[in-house]
């Protein structure tokens, strides 16, 4: 083994690999802190230009783009509240009101040491435990992917704060809409009306920026703002090491949540983060604060989402599996390359996995600079007028729903959700549930449906084996824990009202 350590070591030690993987971080964090255009977008169109470079090189460089889009997608969510990225949408909850108080370099700090913090243990786990987590993703199927999907959206009630009725009329609503398009196992039309556009159900892209970006362009204009974007000033004063401790339990439980959630194929950061946010709020001290500016809800948000940046690699190195679109992407990079990931790849191919574990560890090193540089120019954006900024952002967020499949009809979600976004907003109903539930509505559908067809219609397929019984007892404890804490939350709110009239009398 240390002979294969020393060799990947010179195969990797080159003036090429190091500069690479820098481009690549940098260009994620750019192409992540642009609304609609997304990670796997920006890795797809750096593809072509690792044709002629070594394997190790390439690959390397497409990693880049990924662990840095991860992290900038957080920028623009924290001082627009328009999520660069799906996963950073879950970053807006807290880190725009912080920006609205003056925080806006707290929070940017704190999202920047979680996600670098959130990667380092996700590297260790590609590098340390492939073997285990790839074995363990291989025996999920329809039915075991039902009940994790299921315990998935109990987070709602988490990132509902004190309005769960509300949260549970939008997740309804992100539901009915996620059911548009081709019904994929028997392929009949569902609320398409006879658009053809319709067909392959509302892109997720446009809907996210209309949900999140456009409300608040409206909602600038209709209260006829002056002068300059409410961010303020950038903030003098970053996030501290003490701040960083007090958040570490919740930052290193959502890096583990998004490892779990990493290893799995087809999951994806944006429910690790909204799962990782809801178990911070559950556990917090501060969980009032939750939706509010609470600079620990943006740590978990960030450590969700980032966790799962070399997870996603072990099923992919390990089974030959992609866990996502965008190593489904980088698997055609190695196939390019005349690689086949795999079991076999490691017995052939050792020395190249291991030049590619440290320039990944390489890449944590290099998103914590880039992050910091970043900080101090991008987010020079919250000194721009707001009759400049607002009409921007705008321009960008038609860009960002067109550049998806250059359509204009995409353009026409975008306006239609953002009317729908701010009709929320103006009646206090809280936009991430709907997310959460349009996310996972389709693999809840898919899975459930697909297990049905595999035991002939029978419900007992749902409690088959031990993972089944992990997923619901944790559905369960998760209602258990949502019902006791809102009882409580009642009898203080009744008790504060009760000794309130008192002290009046």
């Amino acid at each position: 083994m240390i002979e294969n350590l020393t060799e990947a070591f010179f195969l990797f030690l080159s003036f090429e690999n190091i500069l690479v993987i820098f481009i690549g971080v940098l260009i994620g964090t750019i192409i992540g802190a642009i609304p609609g255009m997304t990670t796997p977008m920006g890795v797809a169109l750096a593809l072509p230009f690792t044709f002629t470079m070594h394997p190790v090189t390439g690959i390397l460089l497409l990693l880049g783009v990924y662990k840095g889009g991860l992290y900038g997608g957080s920028i623009t969510a924290i001082l627009l509240k328009a999520p660069g990225t799906p996963a950073a949408s879950c970053t807006v909850l807290d880190g725009f009101p912080m920006a609205q108080r003056g925080e806006a370099r707290r929070a940017l700090d704190m999202a920047l040491y979680a996600s670098c913090f959130a990667d380092f243990v996700s590297n260790l786990s590609l590098i340390l435990l492939t073997g285990f987590l790839a074995s363990f993703a291989l025996r999920f199927g329809p039915p075991e992917f039902f009940t994790l999907i299921v315990f998935s959206l109990t987070i709602i009630s988490g990132v509902s704060g004190d309005r769960l009725s509300k949260g549970i009329v939008s997740a309804c609503l992100g539901l009915l809409l996620a059911t548009i398009g081709l019904d994929i196992i028997y392929g009949t039309e569902r609320f398409i009306f006879g658009e053809y556009e319709l067909m392959s159900g509302l892109n997720f892209i446009p809907v996210l920026i209309g949900l999140f970006a456009l409300p608040e362009i409206i909602n600038h204009y209709a209260k006829k703002n002056d002068g300059h974007v409410s961010v303020g000033a950038l903030g003098k004063v970053g996030a501290t090491f003490a701040e960083f401790r007090s958040c570490f339990k919740s930052i290193l439980r959502g890096s583990l949540i998004g490892v779990v959630l990493g290893a799995i194929p087809g999951i994806g950061g944006a429910p690790s983060a909204f799962l990782s946010y809801s178990e911070a709020r559950r556990t917090s001290k501060n969980k009032e604060n939750f939706g509010k500016g609470e600079i620990e809800g943006v740590a978990a948000a960030e450590a969700g989402n980032n966790g799962v940046a070399g997870a996603t690699m072990i099923p992919l190195l390990a089974l030959g599996v992609p866990g996502d679109v965008i190593t489904a992407v980088i698997l055609g990079a190695f196939m390019i390359h005349g690689l086949k990931p795999g079991p076999v790849m490691f017995e052939q191919n050792l020395t190249m996995i291991y030049a590619i574990f440290i320039g990944i560890m390489l890449s944590s090193a290099y998103l914590f600079v880039i992050g910091k540089c970043s900080i101090r120019t991008i987010s020079r954006i919250s000194d721009v007028p707001n009759n400049l900024l607002y009409p921007i952002v705008l321009v960008l967020c038609i860009f960002g729903a067109y550049a998806v499949n250059n359509s204009l009809f995409d353009i026409l979600v975008m306006s239609c959700m953002g009317i729908v976004g701010f009709t929320m907003l103006r009646l206090e109903v809280p936009a991430a549930p709907f997310l959460i539930a349009f996310i996972l509505g389709p693999l809840l559908e898919d899975n459930f449906r697909q297990s049905l067809l595999l035991s002939d219609g029978s419900y007992g397929i749902f409690f088959h084996n031990a993972i089944c019984w992990v997923f619901w007892a944790l559905t369960a404890l998760s209602i258990f824990l949502v019902v006791r804490s809102h009882i409580r939350d009642s009898r203080a709110k009744a008790k504060a009202s009760t000794t309130a009239e008192a002290a009046r009398t």
